[in-house]
């Protein structure tokens, strides 16, 4: 797979149209080969849905860390 290719497979991950089974397909080891391409190419990884399952954990998370940046200096 080209570098062309990759960037397109990472374009499309970001949009939230690719899986990371489909990126693993494409020739991506791990994911910090993901996130460092998607960072060469400004682009984000793609977010969760804010419904489902695991919405209550993420919340959770979330609270987690705004609690430990206030509790910053």
């Amino acid at each position: 797979m080209t570098n062309a290719d990759k960037d397109k497979l990472l374009r499309a991950y970001s949009a939230g149209k690719v899986t990371w089974r489909e990126l693993r397909e494409g020739g991506f080891e791990d994911y910090i080969q993901v996130l460092g391409g998607l960072g060469e190419l400004g682009l984000r990884p793609p977010l969760a849905r804010p419904d489902g399952p695991n919405r209550a954990a993420r919340e959770r998370g979330r609270a987690l860390i705004r609690e430990a940046l206030r509790a910053r200096p």
